[in-house]
């Protein structure tokens, strides 16, 4: 079983969690929107797949590379 992990880019807050653990994903889907220096920035799965686990609340502030969520295959 392949397991992506999605990482934050940038320090930025979790403007708006879209997605919870056990929902279907679609590659491009978002999950999180994160806000940065009042820009508004959507962060996406690249495979299809299941959440697996969510690690971020809405109105938390991440640093770079913080781990934002884990989507696996099957």
């Amino acid at each position: 079983m392949a397991v992506e992990e999605i990482h934050a880019e940038m320090v930025s807050s979790v403007w708006k969690v879209l997605v919870q653990p056990g929902v279907p994903v679609a590659a491009g889907d978002t999950l999180v929107i994160l806000e940065s220096m009042k820009m508004e920035i959507p962060v996406l799965t690249e495979r299809a797949g299941v959440v697996q686990e969510l690690h971020v609340v809405e109105g938390e502030v991440l640093q770079e590379g913080d781990l934002i969520a884990t989507v696996s295959d099957g």
